[in-house]
């Protein structure tokens, strides 16, 4: 695990990932500013499939800088309320997450399932209900009521979005030596 860590620090020094996380980055930002509102502090969006390529990629802690780093100029680009750290905080555990399950792991479907399953529940609903419950005027059971609900809705078509990408890029960012052989594609779901 360690070596894991040691690793993706490693690729904040190198100019060839610092340019792959610039590009993700960019891209995330863009993409906080489209959505579909669902309620108050509640989107859907397609950001989490470049947040879930990009820490395959980079690993941990890159991911988790690069999450900071996406939640702060998004919050400066589209700011929506006032800035809350919470937010930040959960902009880099959804990245950390996926990284733990994907970077330098053979993918599977069932790593997707339980790594989408911890995003959605404990970061976006538990902790996004929380920060919601500490910004807003409402308790915390009125923002993670609906959170659940929202999340459990998305979290199949989400699923099938990861693999669809994931079959799609995986072979590309191998052949440009992002990442190793152990990641396997294609990925089936049924």
């Amino acid at each position: 695990m360690k070596d894991i860590f040691s690793s993706s620090a490693a690729k904040l020094k190198s100019v060839r990932y610092l340019a792959l996380m610039a590009a993700f980055i960019a891209v995330k930002v863009i993409l906080q500013g489209a959505f579909i509102p669902v309620g108050e502090n509640l989107r859907i969006s397609i950001s989490f499939l470049f947040t879930t390529t990009e820490a395959m990629i980079i690993g941990p802690v890159a991911a988790m800088v690069s999450g900071a780093i996406t939640d702060i100029v998004g919050f400066m680009m589209y700011p929506t309320g006032p800035f809350f750290f919470g937010y930040t905080i959960s902009s880099m555990l959804g990245p950390l997450v996926y990284a733990l399950f994907f970077y330098r792991r053979r993918v599977t479907v069932f790593k997707i399932v339980v790594a989408k399953a911890i995003v959605n529940y404990c970061v976006n609903v538990l902790l996004g209900s929380l920060w919601n419950a500490m910004m807003y005027s409402k308790g915390y059971l009125f923002y993670a009521a609906r959170s659940v609900i929202k999340n459990s809705l998305m979290l199949p078509i989400e699923i099938v979005l990861i693999v669809l990408v994931f079959n799609l890029v995986i072979p590309i960012i191998q052949k440009r030596g992002f990442i190793g052989r152990e990641t396997a594609v294609p990925l089936k779901l049924f």
